[in-house]
């Protein structure tokens, strides 16, 4: 880890509080208006286009008519009007042709929501998208003309051929999308939709954030360790490998303390905002950690943007809660833990607070530390006083990283210039100070502890220290007189040593800066009992047969995880590119990984070896789909394109078979018909195309005859099967991915809000009713269900969390092919989505 890196891990657990809202809020403004212009012009142009070809097509078109059936003209004259060339501008701008296409909006999916102006102007998007997400009903004009032209020359031959034609029609962002009615469905307007008889219970969750958060790591009397990820704080057993998870937290979990009893924790989290850009209010939560019941909430609508740091007094037993929050003042507020009520605040300074404790001793005396200060605060009569520390002869160092108490009462600090500096009270320097100067506090010791920052420092009983370090990667253990005595270094792939909690004299957990949490004593080194990613993921695949899936994040990373064992299985990490999309071949052997530079990868499971690579185009790939018998790869990219490779020896070989050419937008969903056939896809300009993969790649022009065909999967986010997940207002891109489950009986949902939904499948009506879950702190970007349907997955963008749901119930008979062709005698108002 060079310099870089340690100044950045520096800095990291305030870097949310420290960016320019108003010039971000301009240039979002901006972005958005450009984006505007360019949606309109593309739309005009593309227009015009379409009415110079149906204009020189009409005359060829009216002959041909006329040679097949003399009747016909005088129905074309009936349907289009007299001059031709108007009927045409009609029929170019019905559901035939599913309104104009536009490229796509420039929208970053890879913002957290919290405060953020990305967040905003897609709110500001949607405002002016008057009519998005309107459901309208109307029968195609282009099969009315249809039936008019066949009809005219033999009445009543083929009429009502094309009265099933009828179609549905959404609008997202002002773009008409058809949906064309599958032929079961008698009675569109008659469908019920309930929700499902299925529902989540949070069943593991995997990760660890230790990259921009400290002192997050505790061991409890039970055995338990706790820490959070996300919006989750985890109890996790180490000896039985169980995990019990506290669920209050609305946004993002950022610190947690124990009380001196060992049962109660305090968890304070960010503020966030709400699907409609207001800010939500943050809050700290003091819970038992036996019964998992919330048993007071300090300081809702009090603290700004969010809480840095907590900490409970220990001379008066806990009774006492001190709150730092993450405002541009860091204001330090003490509660009173039983009533929930403030009993003194003070602004503490405007740089970053890492670290604030009560003295052990002395329930009126908290330091806190940060960037270039450490501060000594005396609480009297709810009021307080500060003392700054005097660095003196020292070096100032730009950080203060963390501190502790050593039993003569004195105070030990941690720095970025990797020393341990003793600090104790002193008489006045009346020469530097001025007369009438009080006494201060100054540093008595420095001792070279580190190469790089020391981020942690833990006391151990008899007055023995641990302190872990950045750049070294070092964990040393102290005499009471700071003299070391034995040390050990962490691997490198775990990065840095974040926190420490010790599990009894011997026995440590780490915390580390690349989200891992590892178990271990000096003697006999550290192995990791948590493992994740480290930044944002996007690629997920579950095993069709086994229970096992994998994921692939920014973070160059590769892993495979076991749903049973809850344990990471291997891990490989890419030189250079990262990965954004996997699938397994259906064989099981191996798996496919598209890239970000437009290559892909497929490794065997058991070697981890690379059998085959290729690239398509130079630019990301966003989604690797096998046909059901695994004979075809279809591979679609950001350059607009959906690339298909026959797959020949058990997946280890692919050749070029063709390229499906029709996109004017980058692909963002696809899905294989049932017999292998035909291929789904979805674009960033919100296009449903078809496509016959076995008669060459080519598009199917007329999309209607698409309405009946049986899909192997279905994680496409537009079509007429999951009209329903949309909410009132969507955008486009609130929804990041969906999953039918192999069952048909269900589809779960991933969308901007770190929701989880649970639907009914299908689902053809909008406001359908789901079950929603919480738990994500950062945009959900993909869900898949295991092979037999018994667990679901989600994965996070930026809370690099992944979470792994029971699926519970389901007792109800027929599945979703059953479901689609029943519709009710009487509509009903949709029930209020369950939430956990």
């Amino acid at each position: 880890m060079d310099s870089s890196t340690n100044s950045l891990d520096d800095v990291s657990a305030d870097s949310s509080a420290e960016f320019p809202d108003r010039a971000s809020m301009m240039e979002v403004r901006l972005q958005a208006q450009e984006d505007e212009i360019t949606l309109l012009k593309s739309s005009l142009a593309d227009a015009l286009r379409k009415i110079r070809i149906h204009d020189q097509l009409l005359p060829l078109l009216k002959q041909q008519l006329i040679a097949i059936n003399p009747g016909a003209a005088r129905v074309l004259n009936q349907v289009c009007g007299s001059d031709g060339c108007t009927s045409v501008r009609k029929l170019s701008s019905s559901s035939a042709f599913d309104g104009i296409r536009h490229p796509p909006t420039r929208v970053r999916r890879n913002s957290e929501k919290l405060g953020n102006p990305e967040r905003q102007r897609k709110r500001l998007d949607k405002k002016a998208a008057s009519s998005a997400n309107l459901l309208t009903r109307s029968p195609s004009l282009e099969n009315r003309a249809k039936d008019l032209i066949t009809n005219a020359g033999s009445p009543g031959s083929r009429r009502g051929t094309y009265s099933q034609g009828q179609s549905i029609k959404m609008f997202i962002r002002g773009r008409p999308i058809t949906m064309y009615i599958p032929s079961n469905i008698q009675n569109y307007e008659d469908l019920k939709m309930e929700p499902p008889s299925e529902r989540l219970e949070l069943d593991w969750v995997y990760g660890y954030r230790g990259r921009d958060c400290r002192a997050n790591l505790y061991f409890l009397p039970t055995g338990e360790a706790v820490y959070f990820i996300a919006c989750v704080i985890v109890l996790y057993h180490i000896n039985n490998r169980t995990q019990r998870h506290y669920l209050k937290h609305t946004d993002c979990v950022r610190c947690l303390t124990l009380h001196p009893d060992k049962v109660r924790v305090a968890s304070g989290q960010t503020a966030g905002v709400d699907k409609d850009g207001k800010p939500l209010q943050p809050c700290v939560h003091i819970w038992d950690s036996t019964t998992l019941v919330t048993l007071q909430q300090i300081g809702l609508g009090t603290f700004q943007r969010g809480v840095g740091s907590v900490a409970f007094s220990f001379a008066d037993s806990g009774a006492s809660l001190c709150v730092i929050d993450d405002s541009n003042e860091h204001m330090l507020s003490v509660w009173d833990c039983a009533k929930g009520t403030k009993l003194a605040e003070v602004k503490s300074t405007n740089e970053a607070v890492f670290a604030v404790e009560f003295n052990p001793s002395d329930s009126t005396n908290i330091i806190t530390c940060g960037k270039s200060h450490v501060y000594f605060w005396t609480l009297s009569a709810g009021q307080f006083t500060k003392k700054q520390g005097i660095f003196g002869k020292y070096k100032k160092p730009k950080f203060i990283q963390c501190f502790t108490f050593s039993l003569t009462g004195d105070v030990l600090t941690g720095d970025s210039e990797g020393n341990i500096l003793t600090w104790g009270k002193s008489a006045a320097d009346i020469k530097t100070l001025g007369k009438g100067a009080k006494e201060t506090f100054q540093i008595m010791r420095q001792t070279r502890a580190h190469e790089g920052s020391v981020f942690t420092l833990c006391n151990l009983q008899g007055g023995a220290l641990l302190s872990g370090g950045g750049k070294d990667r070092k964990i040393i253990r102290w005499s009471a007189d700071l003299a070391p005595e034995r040390e050990c270094e962490i691997p490198e792939n775990f990065g840095a040593v974040r926190t420490i909690a010790n599990v009894d004299e011997e026995e440590l957990l780490v915390g580390t800066t690349r989200n891992a949490i590892l178990r271990g004593t000096f003697s006999d080194g550290f192995v990791a009992i948590v493992q994740g990613h480290v930044d944002e993921m996007w690629g997920l695949a579950t095993h069709p047969s086994q229970n096992i899936f994998l994921t692939c994040g920014h973070d160059r990373q590769v892993c495979l995880w076991q749903t049973e064992e809850h344990k990471l299985d291997w891990c490989i990490t890419l030189e250079q590119e990262y990965g954004l999309c996997s699938d397994f071949c259906p064989n099981g052997s191996v798996v496919s990984v598209g890239l970000s530079t437009g290559r892909w990868l497929v490794l065997d499971l058991l070697t981890r070896e690379v059998v085959s690579e290729s690239t398509d185009g130079n630019e990301q790939l966003s989604v690797m789909r096998y046909s059901p018998d695994g004979s075809f790869l279809a591979v679609g990219s950001h350059d607009n394109f959906i690339y298909i490779y026959n797959v020949t020896e058990s997946g280890r070989r692919y050749t070029r078979f063709g390229k499906c050419n029709g996109h004017s937008s980058f692909i963002t969903h696809l899905d294989w018909s049932k017999d292998g056939k035909y291929i789904m896809s979805n674009s960033g300009d919100y296009e449903i195309l078809y496509w016959d993969i076995a008669g060459g790649c080519k598009l199917l022009r007329n999309r209607f005859e698409s309405k009946d065909r049986e899909w192997a999967s279905y994680t496409c986010v537009l079509g007429f099967h999951v009209m329903g997940v949309w909410l009132e207002g969507s955008d486009g891109t609130d929804i990041n991915a969906l999953c039918r489950s192999h069952s048909e009986r269900m589809v779960a949902v991933a969308d901007d809000f770190c929701k989880v939904h649970l639907f009914q499948y299908p689902c053809p009506k909008l406001k359908a009713p789901s079950h929603k879950y919480e738990g994500h702190g950062s945009h959900v970007t993909n869900v898949r269900f295991t092979h037999c349907d018994s667990h679901l997955l989600s994965m996070g963008g930026k809370d690099t969390c992944i979470l792994q749901w029971r699926v519970t119930g389901g007792g109800g008979v027929g599945d979703g092919r059953e479901r689609q062709a029943s519709a009710s005698t009487s509509s009903t108002s949709s029930p209020e989505p369950a939430t956990t």
